[in-house]
């Protein structure tokens, strides 16, 4: 009975030893990355990025989730704290978290932080009402707006933004925080009658303001907004292309920074390496997955929005390519 339980057991083992090879490697990681509104560009670059990990054969043992986040802040934050290990950011809030200055003063310089790759330019976009007495950036004042959520890159930039201008949330007769997601909505039902959102173009909740509600975009320029992109290396003008939205055929002045994607130097090498590895050996697929990737450059994606220094495993892939 013994020879025949252990030979039992043994051909138990065997099985499942078979079934094991069969199902492929063991997942070495499992990996989440910080986005932010679902609205936003921020959750379409997590969500592609990780459709590229999780799809194919899943020979790199590597898979990978993007929840909606509160966005930049947020995902700096935890990456940071171990509970993220990669996340979206602004390039003017990775900035400061490396560098412990603005919004990270009180938690200091963040040496561990390390850049994979910048995606795309994301302007400082304020769409308003027609209807609401708005022609310049100025004529904020005394309306209602939404400055956004709490934790978010576009409310943090717009605090930057008021501070360059003077100005403290006394200035509007609502200053709304609302998130991304829901915004468009309360324009349209004129809760409030402009938006801020530092966004790439072509973006829904955009169109859908401007197609759904009569809304334009508005210009974003002078003295104050000069001195803010002269002093800050992270920020440069820009514009929102017309024609891409409804009743805006014109192109629009504002300023900008870049969308990146962060990690931890706590996040081993060869994680870094496959994310990397996966995106840009599939740059093409990549580039569909929203209109806002169509004009990517590999060799900008490396350089362009990047302070925090680059990760050693996105460092490997991009000399194994010629990169840099």
């Amino acid at each position: 009975m013994k020879v025949g339980r252990l030979v039992g057991l043994m051909c138990a083992l065997a099985a499942g030893t078979a079934a094991s090879i069969a199902a492929g490697p063991a997942l070495s990681a499992e990996i989440t990355i910080g986005t932010g509104s679902r609205a936003g560009v921020y959750f379409q670059v997590g969500r592609a990025i990780c459709r590229l990990i999780n799809g194919g054969t899943k020979d790199h043992g590597v898979s990978c989730k993007a929840p909606s986040t509160a966005g930049s802040i947020f995902n700096l934050t935890n990456v940071r704290g171990g509970k993220l290990q990669f996340g979206v950011a602004q390039s003017d809030w990775q900035f400061h978290a490396l560098n412990g200055t603005s919004r990270f003063s009180e938690a200091g310089p963040d040496p561990d932080l390390r850049a994979l790759f910048s995606v795309h330019g994301e302007p400082f976009t304020v769409v308003a009402r027609r209807d609401a007495g708005i022609e310049t950036f100025q004529d904020l004042k005394g309306k209602r707006v939404n400055i956004g959520n709490p934790g978010s890159g576009q409310r943090a930039t717009m605090e930057v933004v008021m501070a360059a201008m003077g100005w403290d949330k006394s200035v509007f007769s609502l200053a709304n925080e609302l998130p991304a997601s829901q915004q468009s909505l309360a324009l349209c039902h004129d809760r409030v009658q402009a938006m801020i959102y530092t966004v790439g173009h072509p973006n829904a909740s955009v169109g859908q303001a401007v197609g759904l509600c009569d809304a334009f975009i508005v210009e974003v320029k002078g003295p104050e907004i000069d001195t803010l992109v002269s002093d800050n290396p992270f920020y440069a003008y820009t514009e929102v292309a017309g024609g891409i939205y409804q009743g805006n055929p014109d192109p629009v002045t504002t300023f900008g920074v870049k969308a990146t994607v962060v990690t931890s130097a706590k996040v081993a090498d060869e994680t870094v390496y496959t994310v990397v590895k996966t995106v840009f050996d599939n740059m093409d697929k990549f580039k569909k997955m929203h209109p806002a990737f169509g004009y990517l450059d590999p060799r900008h994606m490396i350089t362009d929005g990047l302070s925090a220094p680059l990760h050693d495993g996105a460092m490997r892939y991009f000399r194994e390519q010629g990169l840099m």
